[in-house]
This record gives structure tokens, sequence and C-alpha cells, in this order.
């Protein structure tokens, strides 16, 4: 009877332990927020994450087409109608060299990863502007604008410099037909004529933690360099050749106009806003780094508060052996105050984890838990050496649980060993014991 009690009890308190778990996996996760709203803070107040675009030019036109039209009565007339359109037309080559410097900014508790990309972007246009479809009623065609996509303006620091076949050129706000951006403004080309030249665009600009380039050119070569060790390479390209030291990083693109859809899906993003009014812009092919921090506090404690019902569940189970193997009586009480040092384990390594290291706070706070619960131990088991023991026991499943933490790829390998030996060990320690006598002596 007393063996059905205990038993009740403790998974009753196992229950409890668990909604105590879960709300300190709510407080992580309200943390979690927390981050992002001050990443959103200091995007608001400097610039968010930024992309480049082009250089991309846009050549206006309007073709003036005769229609005939037959009214209410029968009668034939020519309406001339003038429809507008705009050629658009990519560079055939685009090299962006760019040095990305690393400035962190504090709101709170809470670092956020600034940069500034001091880049140059140097393209080669060589376009060849159509002939009138018909002599008669020849298009008129407008000043083109040679716009660069940048998705928050806000980021410019200082005046960007850009010159058209080595002739400086002056910047207005806009990168072109409605995109964000800036742009210049040329000559108006003939029918039929051929448009060569090159650009050389150099520009400052801050942003945070993630850099995209659209690869809008039929051939692009990008090469970015930082001091920032910790890149993280993603969007739709990674880079064909890449050197990552304690240093910093470097990392070289290249991608071909027949490998990406950023050329198509611009046009189409163009389509859609002139047909459907959407001012924003549409999403194209691009290269990606973010500058990310070696170890989110976060993602780890989010990771270790899912072993906490394993910890807590091995806990008691290690109390059972105890009190059935040695024939000692541990209250329900006791086995909960241990399993609660257990939880709060967690929550210590939450709060160490936003000021120290990570791997500081995790010693620390094991340290705590594992010293408190080894001297409460030791009164509850009945000697020094028995707590001391259990706490050794408990130091190696927390020194375990490290080692699942900072090895994510082997996570699962390793969890699923640890459970094993565990099994496997209290397999072997009770191979004798009378389980029926146990419990009716129980």
């Amino acid at each position: 009877m007393r063996f059905a009690f205990k038993t009740l009890a403790v998974f009753g308190l196992t229950i409890a332990l668990l909604l105590a778990l879960s709300l300190i996996r709510g407080t992580v996760q309200d943390r979690q927020r927390y981050r992002a709203e001050a990443v959103e803070e200091v995007a608001r107040s400097t610039a968010g994450a930024q992309s480049l675009e082009g250089p991309v030019l846009f050549v206006p036109f309007s073709d003036r087409v005769v229609t005939t039209q037959v009214d209410a009565n029968g009668a034939r007339r020519q309406v001339e109608q003038v429809k507008s359109g705009t050629w658009v037309y990519f560079p055939q080559s685009l090299e962006v060299q760019g040095t990305v410097r690393s400035l962190p900014r504090m709101r709170g508790l809470h670092e956020v990863r600034v940069f500034e990309l001091d880049a140059t972007q140097r393209a080669a246009f060589r376009v060849l502007i159509p002939q009138d479809e018909d002599p008669a009623t020849p298009r008129t065609i407008g000043e083109p604008q040679l716009g660069f996509g940048i998705r928050d303006v806000r980021g410019l620091i200082g005046v960007p410099s850009l010159r058209v076949s080595g002739v400086q050129r002056r910047l207005i706000q806009g990168q072109g037909r409605g995109r964000s951006g800036l742009h210049t403004t040329l000559d108006a080309p003939a029918a039929g004529a051929t448009l060569q030249f090159d650009v050389e665009f150099k520009s400052s600009l801050q942003g945070t933690e993630t850099l995209s380039i659209a690869p809008l050119a039929e051939r692009n070569v990008i090469a970015l360099a930082s001091t920032w060790p910790h890149p993280q390479f993603h969007g739709d390209f990674l880079p064909r050749s890449r050197a990552i030291g304690p240093d910093g990083f470097r990392a070289r693109w290249e991608v071909s106009s027949l490998a990406s859809n950023a050329q198509s899906q611009f046009r189409a993003g163009m389509s859609r806003r002139a047909t459907q009014g959407s001012p924003e812009a549409e999403a194209v092919d691009a290269i990606s780094v973010s500058l990310v921090d070696p170890v989110n506090v976060y993602s780890q404690v989010d990771r270790a508060t899912k072993y906490g019902v394993l910890f807590v569940l091995l806990t008691f189970v290690a109390f059972f052996m105890f009190e059935f193997l040695k024939q000692l009586r541990i209250h329900p009480i006791q086995y909960g105050l241990v399993g609660l040092a257990v939880a709060i384990f967690f929550l210590l390594l939450l709060a160490l984890s936003e000021r120290i290291p990570f791997g500081i706070a995790y010693l620390v706070a094991a340290a705590a838990c594992v010293t408190l619960i080894g001297y409460y131990l030791g009164h509850v088991l009945g000697g020094w050496l028995r707590g001391t023991g259990f706490a050794g026991l408990l130091g190696t499943l927390y020194a375990a649980l490290y080692g699942l933490l900072i090895s994510e790829d082997n996570a699962l390998v390793l969890g699923a060993g640890l459970l094993f030996l565990i099994l496997a060990t209290i397999m072997v320690v009770t191979r004798r014991v009378d389980w029926y006598r146990a419990t009716a002596a129980g």
C-alpha cells in the first residue's frame, strides 16, 4: 500500500515539475521575443536588413497606336491612343567588392549586430534600343533612369559616388519604377541606337544583421570581407570560395544569369506593381550573409529545457534505487525539493547566460545545483558518502547534457547512447532484485 501511495505521489510531483519546466520554457520564449523586439528597435533607429539590386537601366517609351472604333450608329472612325511602357535592361557584367564592419549595439541586455558596408559596384552595359515598328508613327523614347536598389536608404552614410563612363553623375532618391534606392537620369537615346557605358558606384551603407545582394547581371562576381569571424551564408547561392578564421572571413560568389531567376523575378515584380499597384518590392534571388552570434543563448537554453523531464525522471529513478536497494525511507516532499532544484537549474542558466558567456553560466548554474543537492542528500540518504556519490552522478548528467548542447550535429546519437547506458546500468544493478518481495515489503 505504501509503495502504491509513493508511486502516485512521485507521479504527481513529476507532473507538477513538468508544469514548472513549461513555465521556464515560456520564460525563454519571452526573452527571445524581447531580443527580436530589440532588433526591430535598432532597425527602426538605424536601418534594417539590407539588400542591394542593380544597377538596372529603365528606358521609358510611348507608342502612338491608331485603332478603328465603331460607334452606336455603326460609323467607323480612327482613334489615336498613346501606350506607354518601360524597357528594362540589366548589365552584361557586375563586380561587387565590399568590406563589412561589425558595429554591435546594445538594447538592455541584448546585443544587436549592426554592420557598415563599404562597397564598390562596377558594371558594364551594352544595350540595343529597338527600332520603330512603324516609321509612320515613331515612338517617343524618354530619358533613361539608371537605378540602384537599396532596401532601406536610411542606412546610407554620407553621399554615394556614381560615375558613368568616367563622368560624375548626380544621384536622386528612388531606384526607378517605384522601387526604393537611388537613380540618375541619362540622355534620351534614339530608336535603334546602341548604348554602351561603364558604371562605378561607391557607397557606405549601414544595416542590421543581414546583407543580401541580387545577381542581376549576365555575369556576377561578388566578393565580401569582414573581421567578423562567425558569418552565416544563406540565400539562394552559397560562396564559391570562402575562408573563415578568428580574424574574420572572406567569401566570393560567381553567379551567371543562366543559374538565376533574378532577372525574370525582377521583371515579374514590375509587372505586378504596374497592374496591381502594389508598392512592395518583389523578392528576387540573392546571395546573403548574416553576422550571427556564435552561441545563441536562448536557443541553447531552450534546447536544454527539453531535457528537463529526463533530468527529473532520472533523479527520481535514482531515488527509487537508493530507497529499495538500501532500504531507505525518502519522503515525497524530499523528492519534490530535489526535483525543484533540478528544474530551477534551467531558470538559473537562463538568467546567468544573459550576462556572462554561456559555458561559464552553465558551469556556475550546474555547480550551484549539484552542490545544493549533494549537501541536502548527505542528510536525506544518511551519509555524506551517499550524498556525494549522488551529486557526482548528477554532475555527470549535467556534463553529458552540455556535450549534447555543444554537439548539435551529434545530439541524437549521443542522447540515444546516454539513455541506453543509463538503462543498462539500472538493469545490471537491479538484476537480482525480487520486485514482488520489495513492493510487498514497501
